[in-house]
């Protein structure tokens, strides 16, 4: 979770905003989601399944009082970034899937998708 804070707070002090967490316990959550096993299986079973979990759980449930959108594609990139991966888009395409996250009720596997067809193995 101290990564996680320490993203958020660097994006709103990188682009503005509000510094804060509004939902302390839904935080916990989202940090657990990806390593969560039911029935013996990781519900989340691959690396960019657990990366777009971040992502859409900071998207969609709002932890912090500003700045989730920016906040869950970042804890997606860093996610990938320490497994070895970068999201290697073109400018503005970030941004967009962040809003159709929200606009198109994009699902986890549809994010996965996306991060998987968009991101390269690092050398």
């Amino acid at each position: 979770m101290e990564n996680i804070l320490l993203i958020h707070s660097a994006i709103i002090d990188e682009t503005g905003g509000s510094h804060g967490v509004r939902d302390h316990e839904r935080l916990l959550g989202i940090v657990a989601h990806p390593k969560q096993i039911v029935f013996g299986k990781e519900i989340r079973p691959t690396l960019f399944d657990k990366a777009a979990s971040y992502g859409f759980d900071i998207i969609k449930y709002h932890p912090f009082t500003d700045g989730n959108k920016r906040s869950g594609m970042l804890c997606m990139g860093a996610f990938l970034e320490l497994n070895n991966f970068k999201i290697d888009v073109k400018t503005g395409m970030i941004e967009k899937m962040a809003v159709d996250i929200v606009v198109k009720n994009l699902e986890i596997h549809d994010i996965a998708k996306w991060l998987k067809k968009w991101s390269k193995r690092k050398k």
